[in-house]
């Protein structure tokens, strides 16, 4: 029986950029530092919300090695592997697998609009040619493709394939695929404003966005969840519906740079075509940030 790559609480790292467009590796091992001492189960690099979509290949395998670096074992490291080339995928894979990644984190190919099979094919593509446990990532929203439980079903057979980051907001979905895929086919949230209800069908955590500024505050809801504290899981999700909103007003990661940023915690820039929020969405977010503590109000 596979054992699943984490349980609990994985935040989806930042990428920092300093002032030349350069990954600032010295406020990017102070993000992990603080992740972990936040409590952490696993951190996440060079996924959406690291800006992968706009890094070299370079660049990805050199964020990639530092973070395994870095962590040096303390928790897992899940490497953002994936692509709209599936042989881009294998040799991004494969560069995490030789960085001492602990899993791959694959997000369904992008613009392409594969059908189920095509779908299908490419993680077993993939998973034919590693050794690293593979995260599916399903996320509608951003690839124009989702998953449909029969096909989970049919991952679920390859022993490569621990499970999927599910954040399509489909909780049918979510709950046709606990009814046909096997126990150790693994799911975590995507979504931090469903953590809760997610991990009331089953789902194992979250890989999340928020963690980047509360981290606590999500390895607490998720381990809540694990020790079957729903109640109390529940009363934490709405607490923070607000901020988790907030962080959403705009596309991600434009709000969680800009929040941490306000915080003092050196997120640097964004890259295009990604920008600065607007004022107004801005000042939403702060006032969030200031009823949550986490800002002052001047």
């Amino acid at each position: 029986m596979r054992a699943p790559v984490f349980t609990g609480s994985c935040p989806a790292l930042v990428t920092p950029f300093d002032a030349s467009g350069n990954i600032n590796y010295d406020a990017f091992g102070k993000l992990i530092d603080d992740q972990i001492a936040g409590g952490v189960d696993a951190v996440c690099v060079c996924g959406t919300t690291g800006e992968s979509a706009t890094m070299s290949i370079r660049e990805h395998i050199a964020a990639v090695e530092f973070c395994v670096k870095r962590v040096d074992h303390r928790v897992k490291v899940i490497a953002g592997t994936g692509s709209n080339d599936t042989s881009a995928a294998v040799y991004l894979t494969q560069h995490a697998q030789d960085s001492g990644a602990d899993a791959a984190l694959l997000v369904t190919p992008y613009y392409n609009k594969a059908s189920q099979t095509g779908l299908i094919k490419h993680y077993e593509y993939i998973a034919d040619r590693t050794d690293l446990p593979l995260i599916l990532y399903n996320v509608p929203s951003r690839t124009g493709v989702s998953f449909t439980a029969e096909s989970y079903r049919v991952l679920a057979q390859n022993p490569k394939i621990n499970g999927v980051k599910e954040a399509s907001g489909n909780f049918s979905l979510l709950a046709h695929t606990r009814c046909l895929c096997p126990d150790d086919f693994y799911i975590w949230s995507g979504n931090d404003d469903q953590v809760v209800p997610m991990m009331a069908l089953g789902a194992k955590g979250v890989i999340s966005v928020a963690s980047n500024i509360v981290p606590e505050v999500m390895v607490k809801m998720s381990h809540l969840c694990l020790e079957n504290d729903f109640e109390a899981a529940s009363k934490l999700q709405i607490q923070y519906m607000d901020l988790i909103d907030a962080l959403f007003i705009e596309v991600n990661p434009i709000p969680i740079k800009a929040a941490m940023n306000l915080m003092g915690l050196d997120a640097g820039a964004l890259r295009l075509p990604l920008c600065d929020m607007s004022e107004k969405n801005l000042e939403v977010l702060r006032q969030s940030m200031v009823r949550m503590g986490l800002l002052s109000n001047q």
